[in-house]
């Protein structure tokens, strides 16, 4: 179940953040992503969510720019530029486990690892605090 478009930042990010943490915990359980419903049925659920708050996630960013007419938004933009290749490369990885019939906990904990998803959180915090210091 994918979050709109429209969605709001802060609701698109928490929904990134609660992904990753499920991620973690998941990775824990040491499942082969063979076991019936539980978490193996939630871990799909919180990627497509995490893959839907990330679609158009920069263009978001931009309208918010342009609305609150920050400045200067030459900084913004660049910034959102490295957001969105990251979020692209993030929701590749989230596409290609999402493609797997079995999720296992040893895939979560290679995607929790990877330099893409951790990226791409460490954007968004630093956009998100950059947004709260301007507001």
């Amino acid at each position: 179940m994918s979050r709109p478009r429209s969605a709001g930042l802060k609701q698109r990010i928490e929904t990134v953040e609660e992904a990753y943490e499920f991620m973690l915990a998941y990775a824990a359980q040491g499942l082969s992503g063979n076991e019936e419903g539980g978490s193996v049925t939630a871990i799909r659920e919180q990627l497509e969510r995490a893959d839907g708050a990330l679609d158009g996630l920069a263009d978001r960013l931009e309208d918010l720019v342009e609305k609150k007419k920050l400045k200067p938004a030459a900084p913004y933009r660049s910034f959102i530029r490295v957001i969105a290749r990251d979020a692209g490369d993030a929701r590749a990885a989230i596409g290609l486990v999402l493609a797997q019939p079995a999720i296992s906990s040893q895939l979560i904990d290679n995607v929790n690892a990877s330099i893409h998803l951790r990226a791409l959180l460490t954007d968004l915090f630093i956009i998100d605090e950059s947004l709260k210091q301007k507001t």
